[in-house]
């Protein structure tokens, strides 16, 4: 398995509004959505930043900012981190052409692994 990058970004904030203009008008980030409850950015290079206000239903546990690492292969990647022992949360989800996969660091804090939807 090759970390290729940093790919996501997540964090859940009681100022979600606030964190939504600090992203779109003083990053300059381009908003690919804007729900009542979560805003998701592209960076120009493909990344994303999601901002999720308190009230956002997810059953993972955002109580910090969660990062994600690029990966080839979500699934064999996974396998290879289990196989030394790191703790995953829940099962891999794919959206239209990412799929990613959470799991427990030693600091107690969750990061995912993502990567493109493999066909």
């Amino acid at each position: 398995m090759l970390i290729k990058g940093l790919k996501w970004l997540g964090v859940r904030t009681p100022h979600f509004e606030a964190m939504a203009g600090f992203c779109r008008d003083v990053l300059g980030l381009t908003t690919l959505s804007h729900g009542s409850d979560c805003v998701d950015f592209e960076l120009p290079n493909g990344d994303r930043v999601e901002i999720f206000a308190p009230s956002f239903a997810t059953e993972e546990p955002l109580d910090v900012p969660v990062v994600g690492f690029l990966v080839d292969d979500v699934r064999a990647a996974r396998r290879e981190l289990e196989g030394r022992g790191v703790e995953f949360i829940g099962p891999v989800h794919e959206g239209a052409s990412l799929a990613w996969s959470y799991f427990r660091a030693p600091d107690g804090h969750m990061y995912e692994i993502t990567g493109p939807v493999e066909h």
